[in-house]
């Protein structure tokens, strides 16, 4: 049996559930899609020991979410079960376990096939995020069979790593933690740094998202110009929400035992190869760190802010130039690996014309080439700040009057 719609929202996390609100306000009807669970990547795809890098106050939604501590650092279980107390706030229509197989136009409208159901829409939105499949290479395969290979989607813990060493593949926040967690656990770590941003916890005696905020930083609108994959490939900042808030920089592993080396390049017998010059990508992050502190500096200076000097926050830390190109795997012990690589879209249900040779969605401001269908949960989608979860609420609210004028005109046309 089919059923008829205005708008289905595909995926119930924080993208389309705020979205859900907003239409809601509106008076548009609308269903959610969700191939499992509410928010089901928090809920089965975040190891236990996560907390979000980001204050309470940018982890809310629109409409019904109260927060007693706007300044705290909440675990992903915790916002797991907010985003479950979110939906049944907001009365989100969703349909669970109904896992979408396709997508596509009949007759002027969408026919959207999930799970055993067939539904008809004037409009789709897109908000099954960014963080889809993990972003291991095609080389992994080559790595000597005994090597257990995984992704953080799938870490539960150090004490469920195979026996010997670890070798974390990848240093933005995931990797970093990853690396912090196991490395206190007593297993020896290796950390093979990449493209990284590092980041002070708090600045000047602020709090760093804050200053972020108040300079405009986060508001920053998606470049015009801008290549999307380098926008979607932007590494998150070396911080966590553990231990109440915290800067997770290189050096602060180093002192904690983790060994550092280059960028992973790929496979040689039982080696890995490696950038003997993890000094490149280290200098780059300190490039990027003083950028931002340079931003905020002339920020509080045209605000005529007096905050107190923190000359320690632009100092470089002391950290190896240079490394092997080779590390035998065997040899160090490793037993391990986690890829913190980040993540690839995939769209294999999606039979439009809205992909990039990469695959990857093209979107303005969350419009796509086809009228009707959106996208919405991608970073850097219409800001800096739309790949924070406050943000992905921001880019729902200036989404939701666009899908609604659309079908007010769909409908004049139609009468």
């Amino acid at each position: 049996m089919t059923k008829v719609t205005s708008v289905l929202i595909i995926g119930a996390g924080q993208a389309g559930l705020a979205l859900s609100w907003a239409l809601s306000r509106r008076g548009v009807d609308h269903l959610l899609l969700e191939r499992g669970r509410v928010g089901e990547r928090w809920q089965s795809e975040r190891w236990p020991g996560l907390h979000l890098l980001t204050p309470n106050w940018m982890n809310r939604l629109p409409g019904p979410w109260a927060e007693s501590d706007p300044n705290g650092f909440m675990s992903a279980a915790s916002f797991a079960h907010r985003l479950i107390g979110y939906r049944a706030a907001i009365a989100a229509p969703v349909v669970g376990s109904c896992e979408v197989r396709s997508v596509r136009r009949q007759s002027g409208l969408f026919r959207v096939e999930a799970g055993e159901r067939h539904w008809l829409a004037r409009a789709v939105v897109i908000a099954t995020g960014a963080c889809d499949r993990p972003a291991v290479p095609e080389w992994a395969a080559a790595l000597p069979q005994e090597i257990a290979q995984i992704s953080p989607t799938r870490y539960r813990g150090a004490a469920e790593l195979a026996k010997g060493g670890v070798l974390v593949v990848g240093a933005s926040a995931t990797g970093v933690q990853l690396a912090a967690e196991i490395q206190a656990s007593g297993r020896p770590v290796t950390l093979a740094v990449g493209r990284h941003v590092r980041m002070p916890r708090s600045y000047r005696g602020r709090e760093i998202f804050s200053l972020l905020s108040g300079s405009g930083f986060l508001a920053a609108p998606r470049p015009a110009n801008a290549d999307p994959q380098h926008l979607m490939s932007l590494p998150s900042l070396q911080l966590t929400g553990s231990e109440g808030g915290a800067a997770l920089g290189l050096d602060r592993l180093a002192a904690m035992g983790v060994r550092l080396v280059g960028r992973a390049l790929g496979v040689r017998g039982n080696a890995l190869m490696l950038d003997p010059n993890p000094g490149h990508e280290i200098a780059a992050a300190e490039r990027r760190r003083q950028r931002v502190l340079e931003h905020l500096d002339a920020d509080l200076a045209q605000r005529g802010m007096a905050l107190p000097a923190d000359l320690e926050a632009w100092l470089a830390p002391h950290l190896p130039k240079h490394g092997p190109a080779l590390l035998d795997l065997r040899r160090e012990g490793i037993g391990s690996m986690v890829w913190a690589t980040g993540f690839r879209r995939s769209y294999p249900w999606l039979h439009l014309p809205v992909l990039d040779s990469a695959g990857e969605l093209q979107t303005q401001g969350g419009l796509t080439a086809v009228p009707g269908l959106y996208a919405l949960g991608l970073p850097f989608m219409r800001h800096r700040a739309s790949s924070f979860i406050h943000g992905a609420g921001q880019d729902a609210e200036a989404l939701a009057p666009l899908i609604t004028a659309a079908l007010g005109r769909t409908a004049s046309l139609a009468a």
